[in-house]
């Protein structure tokens, strides 16, 4: 009799079994082939817009993929330097050799943690309540609660031209067992599709041509805990190229269309839409000459490259012509072909926030199950999947984040109320409050709630608090400090090409002007200001961006409110009369847990959400 038994080993079933081990629940995880554990089947890389900011919450929530990416980078840089903070996010290639080892080692060693090797073929359920799994060899393992983090391995295929094979990635099994008792049980399912392209031998490129992508000669980090020697030096960064795609590139794609699995009536699933394959960009984009193609290193221990932006279905010898149309892959030799995967996934819109099934108790979802794509998706879905399941085993109230709270409140919202027509990518665009967002305020966000649930050290939380006073201290500072349009100021303004003073303005106002930042206020003044380069950054924004961002904390107060107007469970939304039919049905499906979210429901008008405001008003419910 297990506590929590989690249900594949990818991004979220990794987070998911640490987190419910590490919060004192006796935890089973069961995959099919524990060499495959937390493996980057696809991209080798981590982070990027909105993405880098997740795994900076997964930290600040206390879970493991931020200090296993700093421990097994490549390289990394931040993107969005030149804008502003809320666009700004941390991207790293990360060595797809290690970075499972690291991961499988902290599963063999973490106390209150078992594994098994075996596949799920259905679900043991009781009045609508899980009571754990049956394997396919007929054991049965009883839990208290069950969290499917399957990933692509649901009856999953492997499509090329016109052939597929029933399989995983990685040549690994599939399982259709699993599918059809979720099926069996009422839930929907619904076929997606995804891709990866083809790695090419490295020593069989010629980079002379092509643009060089370094990473950043800065120390830069996703966890709060990594140490600065734990991070790979500069100098020992890989770097990435820059190629694109030819007029031969885009000849040999239109006249072999028929050729592609996508194009050819094999595919069944929606594949994914900002991350399409090479065919289905040059169809869509028809009038562009080129495609940019960027060659990512995979490992220090393998030869392989990465060819980022050329996802294909094409047979074999179609894909060994496509790469050599490339400039400086005129010789490259194709290490692993390219292929599509199809697979089965759940409507998300039967979760509750919390990932907890509305039909099946004690039964939660993370992952690509639920229709997401990524490794960051899936492993702050198995985070926050950990935490509520170890919430309701101790009847605490379950860990739910706004959309002003975080990302991850952004996508799982985005899932149980939204639903997804193809695989979701997280975006900085469906964040309406991304100014509250940022990189660099992830610990403010979230850290409390990681220390309250059990996953944060009282070391590291008093360390976050010392930085938090650090960061009052030096803005109070700022503010008490005055900068006159003395000769000598505005002389080392004028040399350092910055705009000069004509009246008396504080520290503060000083820092809000566009081209000014404390090493010019130091210069100035001459301040002895002994605080950490972080904490610098971080008063900084603050003091630059105070308008916008409070600005912002207005406007999610309004959402903080609708929040708090709880829909009851049991409300039968057929006796509300004046819904309109399209609202009622869609109120129906989702069955929202309170107005907030009501009104994010695509067509539940706001005359829609009066009317149920007014009927929840006027009833009272147990």
């Amino acid at each position: 009799m297990y506590d929590i038994i989690i249900i594949g080993g990818g991004h979220a079933g990794v987070e998911a079994a640490l987190a419910c081990a590490r919060l004192n629940n006796k935890t089973l995880l069961i995959s099919g082939n524990f060499k495959m554990i937390a493996t980057m089947a696809c991209n080798p890389s981590m982070g990027g817009p909105a993405k880098g900011v997740v795994v900076r919450e997964i930290d600040a929530l206390g879970g493991e993929m931020g200090r296993a990416i700093d421990k097994e980078l490549i390289q990394i840089k931040m993107l969005n330097m030149s804008k502003g903070p809320a666009v700004r996010a941390l991207r790293a290639q990360v060595d797809k050799v290690q970075y499972p080892k690291y991961m499988q080692n902290l599963i063999l060693e973490q106390e209150h943690l078992d594994f098994k090797e075996a596949y799920v073929e259905k679900l043991i359920t009781e009045s609508k309540k899980v009571k754990g799994v049956m394997l396919e060899n007929g054991e049965l393992i009883y839990s208290k609660i069950v969290i499917i983090a399957t990933g692509v391995y649901m009856s999953s295929k492997i499509l090329v031209g016109h052939t597929y094979r029933k399989e995983g990635p990685d040549q690994q099994r599939t399982s259709s067992g699993l599918s059809n008792s979720l099926r069996e049980l009422g839930f929907q399912t619904i076929r997606l599709k995804t891709g990866t392209p083809p790695r090419i031998k490295k020593d069989t490129i010629n980079f002379e041509n092509l643009q060089i992508q370094p990473g950043d000669n800065e120390f830069w980090k996703f966890s709060e805990e990594t140490k600065d020697n734990d991070v790979i030096k500069y100098e020992n960064q890989q770097p990435c190229y820059l190629t694109y795609t030819t007029s031969e590139t885009k000849e040999i794609i239109m006249k072999n269309l028929n050729k592609s699995s996508m194009y050819s009536g094999l595919v069944e699933g929606v594949g994914p839409r900002y991350c399409p394959s090479i065919e289905d960009k040059v169809v869509r984009f028809n009038t562009k000459d080129r495609h940019q193609v960027f060659l990512e290193p995979e490992s220090l221990y393998i030869d392989e490259i990465y060819i980022q932006g050329l996802s294909t279905s094409f047979p074999n010898d179609i894909q060994d012509r496509l790469v050599k149309s490339l400039p400086g892959l005129e010789n490259a030799v194709i290490a692993k072909y390219a292929y599509a995967i199809e697979y089965d996934a759940i409507d998300p819109t039967q979760l509750n926030a919390s990932l907890e099934s509305k039909d099946i108790e004690n039964l939660f979802f993370a992952g690509q199950v639920n229709g997401t794509s990524g490794y960051e998706e899936a492993a702050c879905q198995g985070l926050i999947a950990a935490i509520n399941a170890s919430n309701k085993i101790n009847n605490k109230n379950p860990l739910i984040l706004r959309r002003d709270e975080a990302y991850i409140g952004v996508l799982i919202d985005d899932l149980i109320t939204k639903g997804i027509k193809d695989p979701y990518r997280l975006l900085t665009s469906r964040a309406e409050f991304r100014l509250l967002l940022r990189h660099d305020n992830s610990e403010e966000r979230l850290i409390e709630y990681g220390y309250n649930s059990g996953l944060i050290s009282k070391e590291r939380y008093d360390r976050y608090l010392k930085k938090k006073n650090d960061i009052n201290n030096l803005i109070e500072l700022i503010d008490k400090v005055y900068i006159t349009a003395k000769p000598e100021i505005n002389e080392y303004l004028t040399k350092n090409n910055k705009s000069v003073i004509n009246v008396k303005i504080s520290g503060k106002e000083f820092l809000r002007r566009p081209d000014s930042n404390f090493a010019d206020l130091v210069n100035i003044l001459g301040l002895n200001l002994e605080y950490s380069k972080d904490v610098f950054e971080k008063a900084l924004i603050q003091i630059k961006y105070a308008g916008y961002i409070e600005k912002e904390y207005k406007e999610a107060s309004k959402l903080k409110s609708l929040q708090s107007k709880i829909i009851p469970r049991k409300i039968n939304y057929d006796n509300i009369v004046n819904l309109a039919s399209e609202a009622r049905e869609k109120l129906k499906k989702v069955r929202p847990e309170n107005i907030s979210q009501a009104t994010r429901i695509s067509g539940v008008n706001p005359s829609d959400i009066s009317i149920l405001l007014i009927y929840l008003e006027g009833n009272k419910f147990e």
